[in-house]
């Protein structure tokens, strides 16, 4: 006799147990994915345990009582605020005769929904196949029933061929073979973007990337700022595939833009491995703005949640500017505020009302700038070109063409920007009262 899995639905009950040391975790945060995935919470069973029972998590008492509420609200899935393990999983459904899913299946789920490039699909299918070979070490036992051997030959005699295969290996070996052929695929993903970044760092451009806990408004910072249009939506992990663009910051030039995927308190480490490509980004970026909701209630353990991700992911060391968004909705004014060297380290903003935004970018030029020079520059007409590319870097202060034609910029950048800015119009230049420009030769 073998258990079929019981079917799903959108009608769910939350489970959310205070286990241990747990006691601070956040039961709003998982209504809220809930709600994100598209399922209904039509109830919820809290309580507290000192440790969880090794057969069903929860007591005896509390499995009563969720099946109770399962009759009374006709629910389909139960959701567990935690980790299960397959024996766990297996043991629930048969008591409750109900689908139950885990943190990090539910979060897969989310993460399955919003995934729109092929690099994204392929993250997510991998760390859904690594959740679901765990699943099937006992798991259903069903799997445990052998496919008949075949034999040597058709003259073969019986039972030569031996017991065959069990449905369990079967799946593991299928399993195995995807997730290997996904790897792959995914190491070819990752040696571009090692290439893309040397390629960035040979032109000296910088990579801004936004982080923060999920739904603080990144990616409405985000299209804001390069008039971009990522998906944007009061949900959690609305944006999934990571986005570059370049944007101009005055007096350093381009920078390289990366909104990247939401986080939240503890992020499953098997999704942290599959987006192992994507949090490479974060890693390596020469500063990271945290997105923080400024109308949030819990504006402090949203900062600790976001820097223990970025902990996880080895990032914790990255210079960090803080920016409080959503101020629109708390009656605040946009404004700096800068450490004792008077250096910007928050910066309050409202992005949907693109309040702040010019404090947002004078802010990050502060930070990362370098060696930077305020000087005049004369070009000739024939200089057009490198006149666009420093209006396009943000460095020009202003500008007055004389009778000859020729034209006299007051700019304001970095030195090594500049000499890159020259190097790109085919000039060098000559240090004086001014900088005149010469073709090189």
């Amino acid at each position: 006799m073998f258990f079929d899995r019981p079917e799903s639905g959108t009608r769910a009950l939350i489970v959310h147990m205070e286990v241990g040391n747990s006691a601070g975790e956040n039961l709003a945060e998982f209504q809220e994915l809930t709600r994100s995935a598209g399922l209904d919470a039509v109830c919820s069973v809290t309580g507290v345990r000192k440790r969880p029972d090794p057969k069903y998590f929860i007591g005896t008492g509390k499995l009563e009582e969720i099946a109770a509420q399962i009759r009374i609200h006709e629910v389909q899935l139960t959701l567990f605020d935690h980790e299960l393990t397959p024996t766990q999983e297996r043991n629930l459904e048969q008591a409750l005769n109900c689908r139950v899913m885990s943190r990090t299946a539910l979060i897969l789920e989310i993460f399955a929904q919003r995934a729109r490039t092929h690099e994204g699909k392929l993250q997510v299918e991998l760390a859904q196949l690594k959740h679901a070979a765990t699943r099937l070490v006992r798991g259903w036992t069903h799997l445990d029933r052998q496919r008949g051997g075949s034999g040597r030959g058709q003259g073969a005699a019986v039972g030569l061929g031996g017991a065959g295969e069990t449905q369990l290996e079967a799946d593991q070996r299928l399993i195995g073979q995807r997730i290997k052929r996904i790897n792959q695929r995914l190491e070819k993903v990752r040696k571009q973007r090692q290439q893309n970044r040397r390629s960035r760092t040979r032109a000296d451009i910088r990579t801004v990337s936004l982080v923060g806990y999920t739904n603080a408004g990144k990616s409405t910072l985000f299209n804001g700022l390069c008039n971009s249009d990522v998906y944007v939506a009061d949900q959690l992990f609305a944006t999934l595939d990571p986005t570059f663009r370049k944007l101009p910051i005055a007096p350093i030039g381009n920078v390289i833009l990366a909104d990247t995927v939401g986080f939240i308190s503890h992020l499953p480490h098997a999704l942290i491995d599959a987006f192992r490509a994507t949090l490479e980004e974060v890693q390596q970026a020469d500063l990271l703005v945290h997105v923080v909701d400024a109308s949030a209630v819990e504006i402090k353990t949203n900062i600790d949640r976001v820097n223990e991700v970025l902990n996880e992911i080895n990032a914790g060391e990255v210079r960090q500017l803080l920016v409080y968004n959503k101020i629109d909705l708390i009656d605040m004014e946009p404004r700096i505020d800068r450490d004792d060297k008077g250096i910007p380290w928050r910066v309050w903003i409202s992005a949907r009302h693109h309040l702040g935004m010019d404090l947002f970018l004078q802010a990050i030029g502060e930070i990362l700038a370098e060696d930077v020079i305020e000087t005049s520059l004369t070009l000739e007409p024939s200089h057009g070109q490198l006149r666009a590319d420093l209006y396009a870097r943000g460095a020009v202060l202003n500008e007055h063409v004389n009778s000859n034609g020729d034209m006299q910029l007051r700019i304001r950048l970095e030195q090594k920007t500049l000499e890159l800015a020259l190097r790109n119009a085919g000039l060098k230049q000559i240090h004086g009262t001014g900088i005149s420009l010469v073709l090189n030769k």
